[in-house]
């Protein structure tokens, strides 16, 4: 699995979520609404949720394993920091 693109839309007002990331992966399958947060020890990602009847978020996309979602986080959390460099663009 190769992750092809990575989407970053920084968030701009105050918060823990810092950004919305969408990922391609193999240039063949997108996950949208991947969360950059801000916790106490630092960054990291939260894939997408939904609400469940019991009122508890459920992802709806998930990594198998450890080292995958460490794998995908990384890429994330180097291409938001990179983003973090560009300059605003101008609406």
């Amino acid at each position: 699995m190769k992750i092809t693109d990575v989407r970053v839309r920084k968030i701009t007002k105050e918060g823990k979520m810092k950004a919305i990331v969408s990922i391609t992966i193999d240039d063949e399958f997108v996950v949208h609404d991947i969360k950059v947060i801000e916790g106490e020890k630092g960054l990291f990602i939260a894939m997408p949720s939904k609400k469940a009847t019991d009122g508890e978020y459920r992802d709806i996309a998930h990594p198998i394993n450890q080292a995958t979602r460490e794998n995908i986080q990384n890429i994330i959390l180097d291409r938001y920091e990179q983003a973090l460099m560009e300059p605003e663009e101008l609406a």
